[in-house]
């Protein structure tokens, strides 16, 4: 069964507002970063293979090589199985990255299909592609397919900001924070978008680079 889905900043806002009546710890946190982002993106072969791109480099380097691949018209799901190594190295791919995106290519995901899945058989369909892990896939379920109850535990920032909005003693671990966030279901995704955000602004008062 299919929940939730984010079609707008009304959306957020909903469950932005359900989180805070909930758990004092957000409502406290919503004023300091104020109206959090819709953040959606079009789903398909070209949202996971940006993501693909984009790991283990920086920012600016993940554009600069997404740039390149669009350029070259490398972007799709056909392009990419014909490409040869030369074509992907000369726009700035690893070769592991190359296999990586070869083997999306070639993986036959149904994307429109997967629009109607259930969020855990979205993430278990997603990381059978080489190079697609756990976080990838629930980055790619809550952005790209715009599901509101998940989460992305694995994530480094989401992990930091529930240890300072919290006051927790140390970082939960991704098993620790994927226990806490079932208290925030049905809007798991929008928690993750106000603790994001709320990241962002620790960062600036503590001066932390």
């Amino acid at each position: 069964m299919v929940g939730r889905i984010i079609h707008s900043l009304d959306c957020v806002a909903e469950g932005a507002a359900w989180l805070a009546a909930q758990e004092p710890a957000f409502a406290r946190a919503l004023p300091l970063v104020g109206d959090l982002p819709l953040r959606r993106e079009e789903d398909g072969f070209a949202a996971l293979l940006r993501a693909i791109v984009g790991q283990q480099v920086s920012v600016a380097s993940a554009r600069a090589i997404w740039a390149r691949l669009e350029a070259a018209g490398l972007t799709e799901a056909a392009a990419m199985a014909l490409a040869s190594d030369e074509d992907l190295r000369a726009v700035g791919l690893s070769r592991q990255k190359a296999r990586y995106g070869r083997a999306l290519a070639g993986a036959g995901i149904d994307f429109d299909g997967l629009r109607q899945r259930p969020d855990a058989e979205v993430v278990a369909t997603l990381v059978a592609v080489p190079g697609i892990g756990v976080w990838t896939a629930e980055i790619y379920a809550m952005f790209a397919l715009g599901r509101a109850d998940v989460f992305a535990p694995g994530d480094l920032a989401l992990q930091e900001a529930a240890r300072v909005l919290f006051g927790l003693e140390k970082r939960p671990t991704e098993k620790g924070l994927r226990l806490m966030a079932e208290a925030w279901s049905p809007w798991r995704s929008v928690a993750a978008r106000l603790l994001w955000a709320y990241y962002r602004v620790a960062k600036e008062r503590d001066g932390v680079a």
